[in-house]
C-alpha cells in the first residue's frame, strides 16, 4: 500500500523505514513511532503498545493514532487469513508483481524464518 501511495502522491519515502533500517523517519511523518508501534502490536507488547499509542496521539493527533491502530489490526487479520489458506507468499500473479519489492525489503527471509 505504501508503494502504491508513493506512486500516486509522488512523495519520496525510504522503504527501509518498514524494516527499521531507514535513517530517522524515512520521509514518513512519525515513521519511527509508527514502526515501533507496529512492532509492539505484532509482538503483543501491551505496555509498549500503550506508550507508543500515546506518543503517536501526541505527535500526529488522535485521528492518526486511531488510523495506525486500525491499519495494524487489519494487517494482523490479513496475515492470519492468508496463513490459514496456506497460500504461499509468492503465489500466483502476486509473486511476479511484488518480487522486486519483496527482495528490496527482505520479506522472503521473514517468511522463511516463520515457516521453516
Amino acid at each position: 500500500m505504501l508503494r502504491a501511495s508513493t506512486e500516486v502522491s509522488g512523495a519520496e519515502f525510504d522503504l527501509g523505514a518498514i524494516t527499521g533500517e531507514a535513517a530517522e523517519d524515512g520521509g514518513i511523518a512519525g515513521g519511527v513511532l509508527l514502526h515501533g508501534f507496529a512492532e509492539a502490536v505484532t509482538l503483543g507488547d501491551e505496555a509498549r503498545t500503550g506508550e507508543l499509542r500515546d506518543a503517536l496521539a501526541d505527535r500526529l493527533g488522535e485521528a492518526a493514532m486511531i488510523d495506525a491502530a486500525a491499519i495494524a489490526a487489519a494487517f494482523h487479520g490479513f496475515v492470519r487469513i492468508v496463513d490459514a489458506t496456506g497460500a504461499p507468499v509468492a503465489g500466483a500473479a502476486g509473486g511476479r508483481v511484488t518480487a522486486e519489492f519483496r527482495e528490496a525489503l527482505g520479506i522472503d527471509e521473514f517468511y522463511g524464518a516463520c515457516n521453516p
